[in-house]
């Protein structure tokens, strides 16, 4: 009976000391707040400097997942036929809907043409690219004012000859990297 104890006040004791070093030299991985902040701020940083070389080559995909009218009305859209898509010095407008045929054959319209005045400006504090430029179609001319931040999300408004303004909101993507289906030029 001594010996039974003996062997268990021996055992709880192994264990309590094998246990132990393991609790001592344990690191608390945990992230502080602090930390994910500036590790989130590091991120944004980057994405902007991407974001920037991106505007700058001219060569990006708007897919709008909502397009918007004047009055607020706001609308869900198929991002794979509504987009803004600018290439070097060419870009192109596009609306479009998988319920009807409409005038470029997606159920929309469609407008491709030359970019004319380009204007970028970043706004290093704030993390926020805006890019005016004037698109010259075969169907009229159109002002495009885009607001890009720097997770991707992306505005732009395109305003024609009347008071008319039409907005897309999405993501920004590499103009090769992206999947639009362009539609037949309207007119």
């Amino acid at each position: 009976m001594k010996t039974i104890k003996y062997i268990t006040v021996i055992l709880l004791l192994s264990a309590g000391f094998l246990m132990a070093p393991a609790g001592l030299h344990a690191q608390d991985n945990r992230i502080t707040r602090q930390e994910m902040k500036k590790i989130r701020e590091a991120r944004l940083r980057a994405n902007f400097r991407i974001i920037d070389t991106l505007l700058k080559q001219k060569d990006f995909v708007l897919k709008a997942q909502y397009l918007q009218n004047r009055y607020g009305d706001r609308i869900t859209v198929t991002p794979l036929l509504n987009f803004i898509k600018v290439e070097g010095e060419t870009g192109v407008l596009q609306t479009g809907s998988t319920m009807g045929l409409g005038l470029n054959g997606v159920g929309g319209v469609t407008a491709a043409g030359r970019i004319g005045k380009w204007q970028l400006r970043p706004d290093e504090k704030r993390l926020i690219h805006t890019l005016q430029f004037s698109l010259l179609t075969n169907i009229g001319h159109y002002d495009v004012t885009m607001t890009v931040r720097p997770d991707g999300n992306s505005r732009a408004t395109i305003s024609g000859i009347g008071n008319d303004k039409l907005t897309w909101e999405g993501e920004i993507e590499v103009s090769g990297n992206s999947r639009v289906f362009k539609g037949h030029n309207t007119f």
